[in-house]
């Protein structure tokens, strides 16, 4: 049995895998005396069934009710892979590769059978097959990774449209509060544990290469296998997706917070576009009225990209996207699986509100613009690709800026990503200069000065608000 090929600090991603099970399933039979059950007792569980009991109606609780309403959105997925056993003895002969079994869990993301899981349960695997709640089954291929953010997204294509479930905030989880976690733990599938939040914001670290921050730590016992599950609140929203357990403890499990899953789950549905763009940045907003009542969630626009699909259509910064096509809009993961299958020049009806008012907007999708000279030499020199985006972006940060150029993607162990910048930050300016396009950034790392300005700092729009800092380039 491997629980998992990385280890550290006995902390362990939920992947387990096993060339053979054997389950010993032990009965215990009491026998004896039973007239504490036979007697008084049995008159009062004839009147429970009768309904007259003061516990009558009280075992469909929250958690029942959880798992009638979600069970159709989660999946079992199971997998193959092959290994080389590893020879003790440097003189024997090389081991014979062998195919082993590993198991997780998905959310359904669209009713076309697009799944969230994560990395670790896909990542070298060479076959795939997944199976729903009422027990069929289907192969599944793999669309898009995110090794970082260890999430995946794979495809089946099921006779009928897969149920959704709905995605809650992870922002005002309370530790304390109960949470159900539901998935393939050891290959049992649709299996559910209560437990409770048992502390938000936990940094774990797996190994030299992979870690977690802020994790949602809970006591719902998940296992091998829950891997890619949703972790629910009593209200069946998503609050997060089970990624780690704490190895030889009890009820120490991990998960990630769903409001970082959700621009990641978008990113990953957006790259199945084959490159077409629609030029929205948007972010998602969570709200909640009381706090036992259901969340309400809105698709914001941030920023449109000049020049874009987008722009051409009249997407303007704040605007509220309600609905494209015929899906009505919660999340950006709703606005990406509105576009998938979709292709250049398809014409998408949009409606916004802006302000008080209700539009109607028409988005055609377009093929990348080809990447420039400029471009390139961000990316050799920073590590990270830009986008422009128009004044309506940056404009409520700060009166005085014209627009800024939009991170779409950061390289590891870039000089952009040891500086600390994301993907969705807004770069603004370099040293003394503004940022509006290619052009201006190029400007500032070909200047004949360039190494007086060093360390270079920038500016940069995250969350709302300017922020500062210094990027690690050498002359």
């Amino acid at each position: 049995m491997i629980i998992s090929r990385a280890r550290i600090a006995q902390v362990t991603i939920l992947r387990w895998h096993s060339s053979a099970i054997v389950a010993i399933v032990g009965i215990v039979v009491f026998v004896g005396e039973l007239s504490v059950l036979r007697g008084s007792d049995t008159a009062d569980r004839v009147t429970a069934r009768r309904g007259s009991s003061p516990l009558a109606g009280q075992r469909r609780d929250p958690v029942v009710a959880v798992y009638e309403k979600v069970k159709g959105g989660i999946v079992n997925i199971h997998s193959e892979r092959t290994v080389v056993p590893a020879a003790d003895d440097p003189f024997r002969l090389p081991l014979q590769p062998q195919r082993v079994n590993g198991m997780g869990t998905g959310i359904v993301l669209d009713p076309r059978g697009y799944i969230l899981t994560n990395f670790h349960v896909v990542d070298d695997v060479q076959t795939l097959r997944v199976r729903l709640c009422d027990g069929s089954g289907y192969p599944a291929r793999i669309v898009a990774t995110d090794k970082e953010g260890d999430l995946a997204v794979i495809k089946i294509d099921p006779q009928y449209p897969l149920p959704l479930l709905v995605w809650g905030t992870s922002a005002d989880l309370m530790v304390g509060e109960a949470v159900i976690a539901i998935g393939n733990a050891y290959g049992y599938e649709h299996s559910i544990t209560d437990g409770r939040v048992s502390y938000k914001g936990r940094d774990v670290t797996l190994n030299k290469e992979m870690g977690y921050r802020g994790l949602i730590q809970t006591s719902a016992p998940i296992n091998p296998g829950n891997s890619g599950g949703p972790l629910l609140n009593l209200l069946g929203e998503v609050v997060g997706v089970n990624v780690a357990i704490r190895a030889g403890a009890q009820n120490i499990g991990f998960a990630l917070p769903v409001d970082s899953v959700i621009p990641r789950a978008a990113e990953l549905l957006a790259r199945r576009r084959g490159g077409l763009r629609h030029g929205l940045v948007v972010r998602d907003v969570a709200q909640r009225d009381e706090l036992e009542g259901p969340v309400r969630r809105s698709v914001v626009v941030e920023a449109v990209e000049v020049g874009s699909p987008a722009a051409q259509a009249g997407f303007k910064a704040g605007d509220v996207v309600l609905q494209s096509g015929e899906i009505t809009l919660f999340t950006s993961i709703d606005l990406e699986r509105s576009l998938l299958e979709r292709g250049a020049g398809a014409s998408i009806p949009f409606k916004v509100r802006r302000g008080v008012e209700i539009q109607n907007l028409t988005l055609e999708l377009a093929p990348p613009k080809a990447a420039s000279t400029a471009a390139e030499l961000i990316w050799r020199k920073l590590g990270m690709r830009l986008v422009p985006v128009g004044a309506e972006g940056v404009s409520r940060v700060n009166s005085q800026l014209r627009g800024g150029m939009l991170i779409t993607e950061v390289a590891a162990n870039s000089v952009a990503a040891v500086a600390g910048l994301q993907r969705g930050d807004i770069l603004v300016g370099l040293h003394t200069w503004e940022t509006l396009n290619h052009d201006n950034v190029a400007f500032v790392l070909q200047h004949k000065d360039f190494a007086s300005f060093l360390p270079l700092k920038y500016y940069v729009i995250r969350d709302g608000r300017l922020r500062e800092g210094w990027l690690p380039i050498s002359p």
